[in-house]
Parts: structure tokens; C-alpha cells; sequence
């Protein structure tokens, strides 16, 4: 049975239907212009606990920032964007296994076309690629880091084509455009690819196309370690269009995304493929009166370590101005490792669900030591003899297994 829960997001306030026994909202630090403005993207915690973000605009320059700001809340500016090193940074970091962090953004550069980046924790950036646009164009999503070690991402626009690429990149800065997208006759194979991609475990890249396919909304791709694309899926309206967000893959081994437009009630939808390209529409958003439940959700999807999907809309609700929501489809819980790869004697949290009284860690079925913070969070150390593979935590109510594997550095 499938469970869609509405929080309405109405006048700057959060409205959110989740049971938890305290809140407490605290505004860290405000963007006053000179530290950046317009953050569209999220934060990502790196390994020195501190957390890390781009601002799309401002700073001394006016073309964006990368911004650290510590758990305590103390704000400052690691990088201005100066132009020819890049501006208007959309996506948010990643942090690579090397302890770097990698981004994008959507101008700036040689030609004014994006750029890639790599930048310390302590703030020394390096331009690894400027886009030229036979190469393609505005990249405007996330990296994501490989098991090969080298990056992969999408431009939305650019290439012979003027649609579109997917490229690697090494943490050197060796680029190589590996697919045009509309190189098929009447775009069959997708065009713009706005949103990242993913690596899922069967070792395939997959994501999204806002237009191409079959009948010009939008495809599902899956990109193959050979180098070939396989267009999985054409949106047909009826079960949605435009699909904006980033997919994920949940801890049952499938996809899950959404579209921004479309589907049975026009306010979009959430789909499930799976890596063979069945695709199941799992909600029609303005199923209820007035689009109480939103419409036009345009972020990527996070799945929670109890097996719930939580989500965003940028319409609908109780004043129109979007929701939050949650959909649970009957997967089970998980646990997660934060970060996903480290080296023997590395310290990882673990984070999931009643995880009190539990008596096991392992990696890969090695033995690890490891303390109970609370319901949610336990550290364990990556144990001598640990290999890549599942995490398991033995809990008073079962096996837990991590939704990805942890990577083990050498």
C-alpha cells in the first residue's frame, strides 16, 4: 500500500506531518550579499565536520560563492567565484575520496560556458575544465564520483548537437565528452540533461533527459560502462513529463524519480523504473482538491533509513507556494554510512532507525568496534581486514543492511 503524507510550506513557516519527540529550528547565519546570495543548492558535510555550499550569486565579485559555515554556525566564504574561474555555481558539492570537493558551475570559465571545479577544504580552488561549447555547455548539476575514481556529469545544453552531453572527468582535469545527446533521429535518445546522474550497483550511470524521447518530455537513460546509451523510458504525458530532479536508487535495488509536469492529474508525478525500464507511476500530484497536495515537483527524492520517500513541490498545498511530502511504498529500513568510503581505522557514523541495544557492526562482514550515540546514529571503526561491501548492524529488532556499498580505501 502506498501512503502519501502532505507538509505545506505557506509564508516562510514549516508545516509537516512527522512524529518526533523535539524540534528545534535555529537560524545559523543570514547571506547578507558579500558572503553570497541565492543558495539554490543543499549543503554536504564533509569528513572535518564542516558543512559546505555554493551561493549562485554575490560575493565580492557578484558571480557567487563557495561558502563553509560549522555546525555552531560560524560563516565564511572559502572561495569567490571571480569569472574566469567560474560563476553562478547551481549544483551542490560533492566530496571526493581524495578529501577534495568538486563542483560546477553554470558560466564563467574561458568562454563563459561553465566550468568544473575542484576545491580544498581549506579553500584553494582550481578550474579543471572550461566548457567551450563543442564540449558542451552549463553544466547546472552535481558530479558524481565513480568506483573507477573519476568523475561523471551532464551539461544541459551545448555539444554538436546543441542539446546536451554527458562527460568524465578526472580528478586531474582530463575531460572526454563520452555521449551528444539528439545525435538520433528526431532526439529519440532525450536532449538536455539537467539533472545529475547516478551510478547505480550494477555499475551502469543513470539519468533524466527535460525534453527528447519518443514524444519530446523527457526520458529515463541508462549509460553503460561500454560507453553506449539506452534510452529506458519516453514520458508520454499521461504518465508524466519534464523530469527535472536527479534520480536515486532506493534500498530495493530499483529508481525513483519524479516529473515535473503531467500525468493524470497534470501536477506531475512520482515514478518507479526499474534498471530493465518498467516504469510504475506511483502518485499523480493535484490528486486532491485544489492541489492540497502539491504540484511540480522538481527536486530529486531522499530516501529515509526507515524506507520512506520525502520530497518537495514548488506549487500547490494550502496558499499555493508548495509542500513537502512523504510517500512510503513498503520498503523496508536500512542504514546508511556517512561518509560512503574510508580507510581501515577511519571513523564512520551510521545512521538508521531504533538503532538502541544493537550488538553487531560489520563491513563486509568483518567485525567492527563501535558506540551507540542514539536511536539514530552509531560510530564504528573500519575494522583491519575489511573489504567494499554491505554494512550490517544487528539491532534488538533485526539486520540491518546499508542501501550502498562502503567502499574500502587502499
Amino acid at each position: 500500500m502506498k501512503v502519501l503524507r502532505i507538509g505545506c510550506v505557506f509564508g516562510g513557516f514549516l508545516s509537516l506531518a512527522l512524529s518526533v519527540s523535539a524540534q528545534t529550528f535555529t537560524t545559523l547565519d543570514s547571506f547578507n550579499g558579500t558572503n553570497g546570495r541565492a543558495p539554490f543548492a543543499g549543503l554536504v558535510q564533509a569528513i572535518n565536520g564542516n558543512l559546505y555550499g555554493t551561493a549562485w550569486i554575490g560575493g565580492n565579485t557578484y558571480v557567487g560563492t563557495v561558502f563553509k559555515i560549522t555546525p555552531g554556525g560560524a560563516l565564511a566564504v572559502a572561495r569567490n567565484f571571480r569569472g574566469s574561474n567560474g560563476s553562478l555555481p547551481r549544483a551542490p558539492l560533492i566530496q571526493s575520496t581524495d578529501g577534495a570537493l568538486y563542483g560546477t558551475t553554470e558560466g564563467g570559465g574561458t568562454v563563459n560556458l561553465g566550468t568544473v571545479f575542484e576545491i580544498t577544504p581549506s579553500g584553494t580552488l582550481t578550474t579543471l575544465h572550461s566548457f567551450l561549447g563543442t564540449d558542451g555547455s552549463e553544466p547546472l548539476a552535481a558530479l558524481v564520483e565513480a568506483s573507477n575514481g573519476n568523475f561523471y556529469g551532464t551539461t544541459s545544453q551545448g555539444g554538436p548537437n546543441y542539446d546536451g552531453t554527458v562527460f568524465e572527468i578526472t580528478p586531474n582535469g582530463t575531460l572526454t565528452t563520452l555521449y551528444n545527446f539528439c545525435s538520433r533521429i528526431n532526439c529519440r535518445d532525450g536532449a538536455n540533461p539537467d539533472a545529475g546522474l547516478i551510478q547505480a550497483t550494477d555499475g551502469s550511470l543513470y539519468g533524466t533527459t527535460q525534453s527528447g524521447g519518443a514524444n519530446n518530455l523527457g526520458t529515463v537513460f541508462r549509460f553503460t560502462p561500454s560507453g553506449t546509451l539506452i534510452a529506458l523510458h519516453s514520458f508520454a504525458g499521461t504518465d508524466g513529463s519534464a523530469p527535472y530532479g536527479a534520480l536515486i536508487q532506493a534500498s530495493d535495488g530499483n529508481l525513483y524519480g519524479t516529473t515535473q509536469s503531467d500525468g493524470a492529474n497534470s501536477g506531475g508525478t512520482i515514478f518507479e523504473i526499474t534498471p530493465g525500464g518498467t516504469l510504475t507511476t506511483l502518485y499523480n500530484f493535484c490528486a486532491q482538491a485544489n492541489c492540497m497536495d502539491g504540484g511540480d515537483p522538481s527536486g530529486t527524492l531522499v530516501q529515509a533509513t526507515d524506507g520512506t520517500f520525502y520530497g518537495t513541490t514548488q506549487g500547490g498545498g494550502t496558499l499555493e507556494f508548495g509542500t513537502i511530502f512523504s510517500l512510503s511504498v513498503g520498503l523496508l529500513p536500512f542504514v546508511e554510512t556517512l561518509p560512503t568510503s574510508g580507510r581501515v581505522g577511519t571513523d564512520v557514523k551510521i545512521l538508521g532507525t531504533n538503532l538502541t541495544g544493537s550488538t553487531s557492526v560489520t563491513f563486509n562482514g568483518a567485525a567492527a568496534t563501535f558506540t551507540v550515540v542514539s536511536s539514530s546514529e552509531i560510530t564504528a571503526t573500519v575494522p583491519s581486514g575489511a573489504a567494499t561491501g554491505k554494512v550490517e548492524v544487528v539491532t534488538s529488532g533485526g539486520t540491518l543492511t546499508s542501501n550502498v556499498n562502503f567502499r574500502v580505501l587502499q
